[in-house]
């Protein structure tokens, strides 16, 4: 099992940045691919951008070209750097990390708490 801890949510104005940070603990896994999804109030749980173990990276239309999603050297910290923040990107961010059990070779999910971004107009 894979245990996530997000951090770095807040309220910014429009136009503001904002990075968030999961960091991915455990034993025995390797981690196949790390992403970011977002859920606003009254609507479902959207995909936002994801980097595979290979560094490949891809990004929902809303947020090409503003987001950056990136990680650390051990590959376990993944992070999604928010600019040009619309009130439209307000919602609950989730990390996603897909993995891999090293012994059993099972595949498997684990989700973030989710933290609240929030951008005012």
């Amino acid at each position: 099992q894979v245990q996530l801890v997000e951090s770095g949510g807040g309220l910014v104005q429009a136009g503001g940045s904002l990075r968030l940070s999961c960091a991915a603990s455990g034993r025995s896994f390797s981690i196949t691919s790390m992403g970011w999804y977002r859920q606003a109030p009254g609507k479902q749980r959207e995909w936002v951008a994801t980097i595979t173990n290979g560094g490949i990276t891809n990004y929902a239309d809303s947020v090409k070209g503003r987001f950056t999603i990136s990680r650390d050297n051990a590959g376990n910290t993944v992070y999604l750097r928010m600019n040009s923040l619309k009130p439209e990107d307000t919602g609950v961010y989730y990390c996603k990390v897909d993995y891999k059990n090293i012994y059993t070779r099972l595949t498997a999910s684990s989700w973030g708490q989710g933290t609240q971004v929030t951008v005012s107009s």
